[in-house]
């Protein structure tokens, strides 16, 4: 379980970074609106609560990536 927690969580807490620094280089945090409401949010909680939904989404990438490989049943025997 340590192993999968690390193949997965690793790779996505790095491409969090990548993605957060790309969205925030072009959206002012202070300009963040969720449906017509304004959010009152600092810059630094905003750039806190981005990096999480960026790492849980990135997070959930990876597992799908990691079970898409790991499937038995598409396996051949060599010939």
């Amino acid at each position: 379980m340590a192993r999968l927690l690390m193949v997965v969580l690793w790779p996505s807490f790095l491409v969090a970074i990548v993605a957060e620094g790309f969205f925030f280089s072009l959206v002012d945090p202070r300009d963040l609106a969720w449906s017509s409401i304004h959010l009152e949010l600092s810059p630094m909680a905003a750039y806190t609560i981005g990096f999480f939904c960026f790492w849980v989404f990135c997070a959930l990438a990876s597992m799908l990536t990691y079970y898409l490989a790991n499937t038995p049943n598409d396996r051949q025997a060599p010939f």
